[in-house]
């Protein structure tokens, strides 16, 4: 028989790269009660400046329609656009992270309707938590013509819904969609959406190689060795996405904002660094309270320690939420 890569068991399910932090060794005992009641002391009053107006959403697609750009619709759902393809990562349109009726209810709406998007030819899942995986999202998507691209054992939630070309990729499998190049790569994460279904789905990261750039959209991710390799072999990128929030769930956890799925603001800069970045953008945060760190806390710690990690403050970016940068002008 043909020997498995390390991140495949032989029951079918998956694990980390070699070497990764386990939760078994970190003790950590979740408690629903101790969670919400915790959750019920975090202020989610959020300055007016973090949000910009949909109007002006809306007209900034309209005017920036022939470049190339970024937007932040909120926590890890983004509009990248390179050349002719158009990408939206990980895209969760509803008012809850779960379930139905179910799940932590965002604070933050997204910047613009699932309706008012442009249109989108590649879709981008980098794994099945409920706010990266969004049945409903994926039911009522405008553009079922686009191309999927979902770790290994994602498929049906796109072809029971009516989208026809989906692509199931492995750790460090590659594949060309119009003038891009495209590997999905390792991540330190889990994956689960009931009581059955621990880690029988893979995760991971999308590197995306445009012209003579690379961007990597990584969410989410905890810190691990696997991104000083992915650095030496892939590295130097141009423009990191990585999550910052999500990352405290002290007293349940022994150690106060840390995680061993979520990276931290410095964990995420770590990473950043280990992939030779030059730019890091910071996500996951803002829009949705999943842990107990203050909601504001995450880009006030990324920008206040980008310099330790050898990052400019300025090169630590930071979106509003409906922010809209030209791809030229954040390279």
């Amino acid at each position: 028989m043909k020997e498995l890569p390390y991140h495949h068991l032989p029951d079918g399910t998956f694990r980390n790269p070699e070497g990764s932090p386990r939760i078994e060794d970190f003790g950590f005992n979740w408690s629903f009660k101790v969670f919400n009641e915790e959750k019920k002391k975090i202020n989610i009053d959020v300055p007016s400046d973090h949000i910009i107006n949909k109007k002006e959403v809306l007209e900034n697609l309209k005017k920036y329609k022939n470049n190339d750009y970024v937007v932040w619709i909120g926590h890890a759902t983004f509009l990248i656009k390179l050349g002719n393809t158009t990408i939206i990562t990980d895209p969760v349109f509803e008012k809850n992270m779960g379930p139905l009726i179910f799940g932590p209810k965002r604070y933050v709406d997204p910047a613009i309707n699932l309706k008012e998007i442009p249109e989108v030819n590649l879709f981008l899942l980098t794994h099945n938590h409920y706010d990266h995986l969004s049945t409903r999202t994926i039911q009522r998507f405008p553009y079922k013509k686009a191309k999927v691209l979902a770790p290994l054992k994602l498929e049906k939630y796109f072809t029971r819904n009516g989208y026809s070309d989906v692509k199931e990729m492995d750790w460090y499998d590659e594949i060309r969609v119009n003038d891009l190049k495209i590997t999905f790569v390792p991540a330190v994460h889990w994956s689960k959406r009931s009581l059955w279904d621990t880690n029988k789905t893979l995760w991971g990261n999308f590197l995306i190689e445009y012209k003579d750039k690379k961007i990597l959209f990584s969410c989410d991710t905890g810190y691990g060795n696997i991104y000083k390799k992915l650095g030496e072999k892939y590295g130097p990128i141009d423009l990191t996405f990585i999550n910052i929030g999500a990352y405290n769930f002290y007293p349940m956890s022994p150690r106060k904002d840390k995680s061993i799925y979520h990276a931290n603001p410095e964990e995420a800069l770590n990473i950043a660094q280990d992939l030779k970045s030059k730019k890091v953008i910071g996500m996951h945060w803002g829009t949705v309270v999943l842990s107990l760190e203050p909601i504001m806390e995450p880009p006030a710690r990324f920008k206040e320690n980008a310099e330790k990690y050898g990052f400019k403050k300025e090169d630590a970016i930071i979106f509003k939420i409906g922010e809209l940068q030209k791809l030229e002008d954040l390279l």
